[in-house]
């Protein structure tokens, strides 16, 4: 109730107090302003007061499109805070620049583009391959935001991007690596490499469990019994996976060279999986062409 009855006295105070233009732009307008959106700038601005007078906060730090709740808490620290015979507390704003892309758009969850940064959320295969497709209209910018490569490293690369022998996605490489390896460490990169090299059809890496385990989060996958994996024509097993709708239509694929079992290319229209398939004795990496993958386990 206490909680409740300070709550309400902010509202009070702050209503009559605001002056952000965009609040009172969005309240003359047709469309009007939301009871959410118009307590959110003033409820914040409040949360500095309270730590400003209750634990001494004297900087809140945000990013750009944050200055108008901040600066909403500095002006109201100057008058509820201060009177004739005492001086409100110095408080400051700090903001950094969004980071947006060539089209304006920043990363956020209300965007669908929350890169979380720790791996129980986003494991570091995808942390990296998010960053490694990053166009090449953002990739520079987000170089000499993102990481540590000293700037004439960075404007060699953005040089070389303009040339006719520049190999393509090499300064996304560059960015996701650097950026990973800074987040997750050599460990959580190395992780993020070996993943996006067991994806790849016909890499010559040896496949592991642990890395296909790390991808499993990230790539199609089904289980199916031993019995039905081992012996069995490939062509049954990629069916029943639902990679494809036929037999006739996997042979069709292996005849034209985009089948790969466990990143190995298959050229026998009726080979069959054996027990020395089975990566650890439970796993088994399939690919019908580049993008249609499949993880499949042994079921229990």
């Amino acid at each position: 109730m206490r909680y409740m009855c300070m709550l309400l006295c902010a509202l009070r105070d702050l209503s009559f107090q605001t002056t952000a233009l965009q609040v009172r732009t969005r309240m003359e307008s047709e469309s009007g302003i939301s009871f959410t959106e118009f307590t959110y700038q003033l409820l914040q601005g409040y949360d500095f007061v309270h730590l400003a007078k209750e634990h001494g906060v004297r900087v809140q730090v945000g990013g750009s499109d944050q200055w108008g709740n901040i600066t909403a808490g500095t002006d109201l620290i100057r008058k509820l805070l201060g009177s004739e015979d005492q001086e409100p507390p110095q408080c400051f704003g700090l903001t950094f620049p969004l980071l947006v892309d060539s089209e304006g758009r920043k990363f956020g969850k209300s965007t669908g583009g929350a890169i979380w940064l720790s791996a129980d959320k986003l494991s570091p295969y995808k942390f990296y391959q998010y960053l490694f497709q990053v166009t090449d209209a953002d990739v520079i910018k987000f170089l000499r935001m993102l990481t540590f490569i000293p700037l004439e490293e960075i404007s060699a690369i953005e040089a070389d991007m303009e040339k006719p022998g520049y190999v393509p996605n090499t300064a996304q490489k560059k960015l996701a690596e650097a950026v990973t390896r800074f987040v997750h460490g050599e460990e959580g990169l190395t992780q993020a490499l070996k993943a996006t090299e067991a994806l790849r059809p016909g890499a010559a890496t040896a496949l592991d469990a642990a890395t296909l385990e790390a991808i499993a989060g990230d790539a199609p996958s089904c289980s199916l019994s031993s019995s039905q994996l081992v012996g069995a024509p490939l062509t049954e097993v990629m069916v029943a996976a639902g990679m494809l709708k036929s037999k006739a239509e996997v042979r069709r694929m292996i005849k034209n060279g985009g089948v790969y079992l466990n990143n190995a290319k298959v050229t026998d229209g009726l080979a069959e999986v054996q027990q020395d398939d089975l990566i650890d004795g439970k796993l088994l990496l399939l690919a019908a062409g580049k993008k249609n993958k499949m993880l499949i386990r042994v079921a229990p």
